[in-house]
């Protein structure tokens, strides 16, 4: 992908204003709710049982993220995948915390006997679990384990069996539709200064897939994400660090697009 079809995905969704449906966790419901307006779309964060269904048909994209989980949201994420698949809704799944935690890699598992999203999401450590059933690390975070060539043959494999998109996030996003790979290079560690900015990542995500293939949805996201942590890397401390990242995600231009972009894309079997 390059800067003009990144800009004209960034420029359909505003043109579209969609809703956006997300489950997601408190800890970062309302850093995504304001990386989906930053993006031009709509953002709903419902998640009772009982008016899932009903939301998630109305909306042009669902995302979905295990992080913080809980009785009640899994069964809300279990309803609205369902009607996602039924109504052909595009959605993002974030597997957060599959690494360290049986139950989350059991439900996940679970939920992808019966439905596979346009996009799976994980870290390093999180893909490459998802591929692994003996790989385990501690806490939510990546662990140095999960190499960045480990993690791209768990991509490309896990890719290719759920045929699917998988984004592995980390110091260089990986996102593969199991033919080509996508290697995403813009970012600063500053974004692990503030919690929530993966599951902001997966909500631009979600955001894209409403106008979008999965495989150009995720690239955007991982673009737009990356940039505006560049953008706003100068800001000193981490309340002011947010602040300016949220303004980056709102004031970004085509321009800044086309300026930093850094990124590459390979097919699979020249790897």
């Amino acid at each position: 992908m390059n800067a003009v079809e990144i800009n004209g995905i960034r420029s359909s969704v505003y043109a579209k204003n969609p809703l956006i449906h997300c489950i997601t966790n408190p800890i970062s419901i309302n850093q995504c709710a304001n990386a989906v307006l930053s993006a031009g779309a709509r953002p709903i964060m419902a998640e009772h049982p009982l008016e899932v269904a009903e939301i998630t048909a109305t909306a042009s994209a669902l995302m979905l993220n295990i992080a913080n989980i809980t009785d009640v949201r899994m069964e809300s994420i279990k309803i609205s995948s369902d009607t996602a698949k039924k109504y052909h809704i595009p959605s993002v799944l974030d597997i957060v915390g599959i690494s360290c935690s049986q139950l989350r890699r059991n439900y996940i598992h679970e939920l992808l006997d019966s439905y596979i999203p346009n996009v799976i999401k994980g870290n390093y450590s999180e893909i490459c679990a998802l591929s692994d059933e003996t790989y385990r690390s501690a806490g939510v975070d990546s662990h140095s384990s999960a190499t960045l060539q480990k993690t791209l043959d768990s991509a490309v494999s896990a890719s290719q069996k759920y045929n699917t998109v998988i984004l592995a996030s980390g110091k260089t996003d990986i996102v593969t539709d199991g033919k080509r790979v996508a290697y995403i290079h813009n970012g600063t560690p500053r974004l692990a200064e503030i919690t929530g900015t993966g599951c902001m990542q997966g909500a631009l995500t979600a955001v894209y897939l409403s106008v979008a293939d999965g495989f150009c949805a995720s690239v955007t996201a991982c673009t737009v994400m990356g940039i505006c942590g560049e953008l706003a890397f100068h800001a000193e401390g981490t309340g002011s660090f947010y602040t300016a990242l949220l303004n980056s995600l709102s004031l970004l231009k085509n321009d800044d697009i086309e300026k930093y972009m850094n990124s590459e894309e390979c097919a699979v079997e020249k790897i």
